[in-house]
C-alpha cells in the first residue's frame, strides 16, 4: 500500500492510497481500497482533467528551463492554472511551445554544431540496447534514416528524459495494478483459511479431522497464490537493478562528455539513477512482504497437518 501511495504515477490514485493507509479504520480501510476504491481512483485518473494535470506535471519535470524554456514556462503556467489551462496545454499549448523552442535552437545553431559522430553512435546504441522500451523507441526515431541533426538535438534536450519518465511510470503502473489484484485475492484466501482453521478447532472427532484437512487445503491455496506475485516482484527487482545501472552509466557518460547537448542529460540521468535505485529498494520490501505471506500460509498448512 505504501508503494502505491508513494510511487503510483497517477496523483488521484496516490491520494486515495494515502487516505487508506492513514485511516483510523486500519485494515478495513485498506481492504476497502483494494476491493473498490483503487478501481474507482484509477477510473478518475483516466478522466480528462486528471490526465491533463498529470501530463503538465510530467512535462514540467522533464523539460528544463535551460534546454526547453518555452515548454517549461508553458507547463508551469498549466500546472499552476485551471483545468481549462491544462486542457489547452495538452491540446495545443505544448506543441506550440515545443515549436518555439525548436525554432530558437535552429536559429542559434549551437546545439546542432556541437554534435559529433560519437553522439550519433551513442543514440544508435540506445535504440538497440536501452532497457527501457520508451527510450528505445525515442532513440530509434532520432536515429532513423530520415532523421536530421535537429531530431538528435531534441532527443538530448527532452525526448530522452520524457521517454525515461514514461518507462518508469509504465513499470510502476503495471506493478500497482497487478499488486492490488493479487492482494485482494490473497487477503480473501487467508481470511477463508483462518475461518477454516477456526472451524477445525471447534470441531470434534471425525468431523475435526475432515475440517483440519479442509483448512490445510485452504492454507495451501493461499500459499500457491503467492507464487505469481513473488515471481513478478523478483523480476521487477531485476528490472530496477538493470535500470539503475544503466542510468549510472548514462550519468557517467554525460559528465565526461562536452557540449550543450550532453549537458542536458546530466541532471535527469542522475535523477533517474536515484529513482530506479529507490525503486529497487522499495521493491525489495514488496518481495519480503510476499515471502512472509508465503511463510504464514505454509505455517498454517503445517499446523493443520500435524
Amino acid at each position: 500500500m505504501w508503494w502505491i501511495a508513494r510511487r503510483d504515477p497517477r496523483s488521484v490514485v496516490r491520494v486515495a492510497a494515502l487516505r487508506a493507509v492513514a485511516s483510523t479504520n486500519g485494515d478495513a480501510a485498506i481492504e476497502r481500497f483494494l476491493i473498490s476504491e483503487y478501481d474507482y481512483a484509477r477510473e478518475l485518473a483516466g478522466q480528462r482533467a486528471a490526465r491533463d494535470a498529470d501530463f503538465a506535471r510530467r512535462v514540467l519535470e522533464t523539460h528544463t528551463a535551460e534546454f526547453a524554456p518555452e515548454v517549461h514556462a508553458a507547463a508551469q503556467r498549466a500546472v499552476e492554472g485551471t483545468d481549462a489551462d491544462r486542457a489547452w496545454f495538452a491540446d495545443t499549448g505544448y506543441a506550440e511551445a515545443e515549436e518555439r523552442d525548436r525554432l530558437a535552437r535552429e536559429k542559434s545553431g549551437e546545439q546542432e554544431e556541437a554534435l559529433v559522430e560519437a553522439d550519433r553512435a551513442y543514440v544508435r546504441h540506445l535504440a538497440s540496447n536501452d532497457p527501457g522500451g520508451q527510450v528505445r523507441a525515442a532513440a530509434q526515431w532520432a536515429a532513423r534514416p530520415a532523421a536530421d541533426d535537429g531530431d538528435l538535438v531534441e532527443f538530448f534536450a527532452y525526448d530522452w528524459a520524457s521517454a525515461a519518465r514514461l518507462d518508469l511510470e509504465a513499470h510502476r503502473l503495471r506493478m500497482a495494478d497487478n499488486d492490488v489484484a493479487w492482494r485482494a485475492t490473497v487477503n480473501r484466501l487467508i481470511t477463508e483459511a483462518q475461518a477454516a482453521e477456526q472451524a477445525a478447532s471447534d470441531a470434534a472427532g471425525e468431523a475435526a479431522e475432515q475440517a483440519r484437512a479442509a483448512a490445510a487445503r485452504a492454507w495451501r491455496t493461499a500459499a500457491d497464490n503467492t507464487g505469481e506475485p513473488r515471481t513478478a516482484w523478483a523480476e521487477a527487482g531485476e528490472i530496477a537493478r538493470e535500470q539503475a545501472a544503466n542510468w549510472h552509466a548514462v550519468a557517467e557518460a554525460a559528465r565526461e562528455a562536452t557540449g550543450p547537448n550532453w549537458a542536458a542529460a546530466v541532471d535527469f540521468s542522475t535523477e533517474n539513477e536515484q529513482q530506479w535505485t529507490t525503486e529497487r529498494d522499495t521493491i525489495a520490501e514488496q518481495a519480503r512482504f510476499w515471502n512472509e505471506l508465503l511463510e504464514q500460509a505454509l505455517a498454517g498448512e503445517r499446523r493443520m497437518l500435524q
